[in-house]
């Protein structure tokens, strides 16, 4: 089955050699978003501000595919501290709507400042 790399627009092209969304099928893959702006600058703030710019980021992968967060199958969470957990869960919590993707998070060494990274799986809706 082929694959269909999309360049979303609002997101920096990546310098590293990968693509940010693949299609294959009716399945949408997402590369992790970080908390960076349409600049390519990591947003100011902790981990509620780069949340909220990570699940934005995500969002304009899914829309690229004609998906939203509702059509998300699949989630992978990278926290740079676990202790951050609850204050994730909030902002996650309002961007997702029962029932949840499922989900597995863990906490890695991040660089340069970013606490969290998110990639996600999908289903383009049947139309």
């Amino acid at each position: 089955m082929p694959r269909d790399a999309l360049f979303p627009d609002g997101l920096v092209r990546p310098k590293a050699p990968y693509s940010p969304v693949v299609v294959s099928g009716d399945l949408v893959y997402t590369a992790g978003q970080v908390a960076f702006d349409a600049s390519g600058t990591l947003v100011s703030g902790g981990i509620a501000e780069q949340t909220t710019q990570v699940l934005a980021n995500l969002r304009a992968c899914l829309l690229a595919a004609g998906c939203a967060l509702d059509d998300v199958l699949k989630v992978n969470v990278f926290l740079l501290d676990l202790a951050e957990f609850d204050a994730f869960n909030e902002v996650y919590r309002a961007a997702f709507a029962e029932p949840y993707p499922v989900r597995t998070t863990v906490q890695v060494g991040l660089p340069g400042g970013i606490r969290v990274e998110i990639e996600a799986v999908a289903r383009i809706p049947a139309t």
